[in-house]
């Protein structure tokens, strides 16, 4: 996960699934990506494991002030669930380490999905030939190529994000008013890391946009919340974390078919836990290194989402027990 210092108890989505498997007496330990290694061939990270105590508090801001570590290696491999929710862009050198113990471990996202949809390409990437769900999207560094894209655009205005941003980062409308400014702005954007150019994602503004987007929770294919976002008076970004407010939300018949669509995409390429951000019926992203508004959610309904997504956790390693058990009973059966 992201640095344990920068956790905000009151609001942060991670500490909930912590509390949530603390109470039901896990071993319970975070690490973060810099902390992996590799000896005599066995993936480890030095890790920080809370110490277990009788009594759990039930306030989330209390538990995170409550909680002590151990500190010490651990082979990944002696866990049975690895819950990645460190904040985009991920290292892809991560996932080669991940790689040795994916057959052992249940990993969500799997490997192979966060390999293919770590960042907003993903997205991007998705078949849709008649945009019945995802707005016309562009990746490109092409200075030239992009500014055609504008010009040709039957609208007037787009929406310009950095491919590896999240929370809001970066995200800005351009308009075809402003055409004398597009290229510098390109320009910023994509040369702005000194030595290495970065790609872009150019897309269609959505009516409705200034109003706001749809987020929703997805686990193992379908959806488990959701709250609409409203962003701050004078911008364009609904994230909470860009100072946009939330209200509650109930999802249409529109909204369920498309989640069933992509619910099953999703599964299918190991994306077990996802966050959707929808506009006016439309997809703009899919979130899955660590989407956020479980608290919100919460709140808002009345529930708890990370009792579903625990219990989903503990029916999968069950399973995968069960299937281990199988087959080794037939290893008996057949000497």
């Amino acid at each position: 996960m992201y640095p344990w210092e920068r956790v905000t108890p009151k609001q942060d989505s991670t500490m909930r699934i912590i509390h949530e498997c603390t109470s039901r007496g896990f071993d319970v330990a975070i690490t973060q990506t810099s902390n992996l290694t590799i000896r005599d061939s066995i993936t480890l990270s030095y890790c920080k494991t809370i110490v277990k105590k009788d009594k759990i508090p039930k306030s989330i801001p209390v538990f995170y002030r409550s909680i002590e570590f151990e500190l010490g290696m651990h082979s990944l491999n002696e866990f049975d669930v690895i819950f990645m929710r460190a904040n985009p862009p991920l290292d892809p050198l991560v996932l080669n380490f991940l790689d040795s113990i994916k057959d052992e471990t249940f990993i969500i996202n799997a490997v192979d999905g966060l390999r293919e949809a770590n960042n907003k390409i993903y997205t991007a990437s998705y078949c849709d030939p008649d945009r019945e769900i995802i707005p016309a999207t562009h990746v490109s560094k092409n200075i030239d190529y992009l500014l055609q894209i504008i010009e040709e655009s039957e609208n007037d205005k787009m929406i310009l994000k950095p491919l590896d941003g999240f929370g809001g980062s970066g995200v800005i409308v351009i308009e075809k008013a402003a055409m004398h400014n597009i290229k510098s702005l390109l320009e910023f954007y994509i040369n702005k890391t000194k030595g290495e150019s970065n790609y872009v994602i150019l897309q269609d503004f959505v009516e409705g946009a200034e109003e706001g987007d749809v987020r929703i929770l997805m686990l193992n294919g379908k959806p488990i919340g959701a709250l609409r976002r409203r962003p701050a008076k004078g911008d364009v970004r609904s994230n909470i974390s860009a100072g946009g407010s939330v209200e509650k939300y109930k999802l249409t018949k529109a909204d369920k078919i498309l989640c069933d669509k992509i619910g099953k995409k999703l599964v299918q390429d190991g994306i077990y836990y996802a966050g959707l951000d929808i506009i006016n019926g439309k997809l703009i992203e899919i979130n899955v290194m660590s989407p956020g508004t479980i608290t919100d959610i919460n709140r808002l309904n009345n529930t708890k989402l990370q009792v579903i997504i625990v219990d989903y956790l503990e029916k999968v390693i069950r399973e995968k027990k069960k299937l281990k058990d199988n087959f080794r009973a037939e290893d008996i059966y057949e000497n």
